[in-house]
């Protein structure tokens, strides 16, 4: 059985930071493409990047240079740093393993 457990939410400042992280179990951690991704309220799930096994990574554009997305093989664990953070970052972020599993979410609210 698959699962991904976010953790690492909770409420900052804007241009404060959060690392989130999402530890798997179920599956082949360290030949999975692993993702994260986020839903603002009334808007559809979008990505936010990834990183694949061999350690490349992409990001959608509104986060480039901002967030940092890694991994730790031997954790099962992939993060994501964010800083400089925005009121318009505020979202649920999602893990996501092999573009197929999800895990439950994590809020992320980013208001003074």
């Amino acid at each position: 059985q698959v699962q991904l457990v976010e953790s690492g939410g909770g409420l900052v400042q804007p241009g404060g930071s959060l690392r989130l992280s999402c530890a798997a179990s179920g599956i082949i951690f360290s030949i999975t493409t692993m993702g994260w991704y986020r839903q603002a309220p009334g808007k559809q799930r979008e990505s936010v990047a990834h990183i694949t096994s061999g350690g490349d990574t992409n990001y959608a554009g509104s986060v480039e240079g901002r967030f940092t997305i890694s991994r730790d093989n031997a954790k099962n664990t992939v993060y994501l740093q964010m800083n400089s953070l925005k009121p318009e970052d505020t979202a649920v972020y999602y893990c996501n393993s092999g573009f197929k599993y999800w895990g439950q979410g994590t809020q992320v609210t980013v208001s003074s």
